[in-house]
């Protein structure tokens, strides 16, 4: 699992301080692209080979509100992984009372440029398939 703190920004709430609900998927991608980087997996050099990696599926369950302000900690975890997908799940919890605001899934397919599924090398998922994990039971 890998953990990232984000503060919720003014920009990214309404006029009442709350957060916009389309924010929880970019948390998501930062929590996302974080344990990629620790994996060692950088999307730049991806991309520099042509492999994108784009979202083919994606769920949030939102439990309580996000406010400006809040300090949030961003759950990460790979849950399932192949040569052409993986799968990520994510809880989004505020730090100061510990309250779980929501829980998410993605799910990403490696591509070539043209949007053809692509096989990732070997020595990649080797890298990323020590990454799995169970997911929360929730």
């Amino acid at each position: 699992m890998v953990l990232v703190e984000e503060q919720v920004r003014f920009a990214e709430t309404d006029a009442m301080g709350v957060a916009h609900h389309a924010n929880y998927f970019r948390w998501f991608e930062i929590g996302r692209v974080a344990l990629l980087k620790k994996a060692g997996v950088y999307l730049n050099e991806l991309m520099a080979q042509d492999v994108l990696f784009p979202i083919t599926d994606v769920s949030c369950q939102y439990r309580a509100s996000a406010r400006f302000d809040d300090i949030l900690a961003i759950e990460t975890k790979l849950v399932k992984a192949s040569r052409v997908k993986l799968a990520f799940s994510y809880r989004v919890i505020r730090l100061a009372d510990q309250m779980l605001l929501a829980t998410g899934k993605t799910q990403n397919a490696f591509t070539n440029a043209a949007g053809r599924v692509a096989r990732v090398e070997p020595e990649l998922y080797e890298r990323l398939s020590r990454w799995v994990e169970d997911d929360w039971k929730a």
